[in-house]
């Protein structure tokens, strides 16, 4: 990042650390749960931050597919996140987009600009690649990044795990659960 662009906000040690129930999924038509590096860096940072790791799937890059295994994750009220990996990229088999924005009840559209934002500072213009995203399903967020490895590192670590650090101020996004339900 430029000198004049840093970011504000970080965490305060002094308050209590509230986990957060979060599942990882692998989109992937060539891993399983053996070869999938980037699933298991997420289940490694997501544990090390000290959140309850609430499931992982290796789902093909099939449409219907995803989106079972993300309903199954948010009908079973045992997850408050979903962060995916894969099939964000612009080739025909890459769909997990297309399978995940139609169910957002809201997009969170900062999302796609901070981690591109951060995604350039270690790939340049290839982050042009991805079409990370994000969003609220029925009141679980849902974090859709790239299927490398440095794609899920910048992502947690640079985005992620702040926002689903109830220390973070001046806010994040786990003040939000109790209320994004409401009417």
């Amino acid at each position: 990042m430029s000198e004049g662009l840093k970011p504000g906000g970080g965490i305060k040690p002094e308050l209590p650390f509230k986990p957060v129930r979060i599942a990882v999924l692998t989109v992937s038509d060539t891993r399983d749960e053996s070869t999938d590096t980037s699933g298991q860096i997420l289940i490694d940072r997501v544990r090390d931050a000290g959140h309850e790791f609430a499931g992982r799937a290796v789902i093909r890059d099939d449409i219907e597919a995803i989106r079972a295994q993300v309903r199954d994750w948010i009908d079973s009220q045992s997850v408050d996140a979903i962060i995916s990996t894969g099939g964000t990229g612009l080739t025909g088999r890459d769909v997990t987009v297309q399978a995940l924005e139609p169910l957002f009840d809201k997009k969170i559209d900062g999302f796609s600009v901070i981690f591109h934002l951060v995604s350039y500072a270690t790939v340049g213009l290839s982050t042009l690649q991805s079409r990370a995203t994000a969003g609220l399903i029925d009141g679980v967020f849902v974090f859709c990044l790239p299927g490398s490895n440095g794609a899920v590192k910048d992502g947690w670590d640079k985005v992620i795990a702040a926002q689903l650090d109830s220390r973070h101020k001046p806010c994040n996004m786990v003040e939000l659960m109790p209320r994004l339900l409401e009417e």
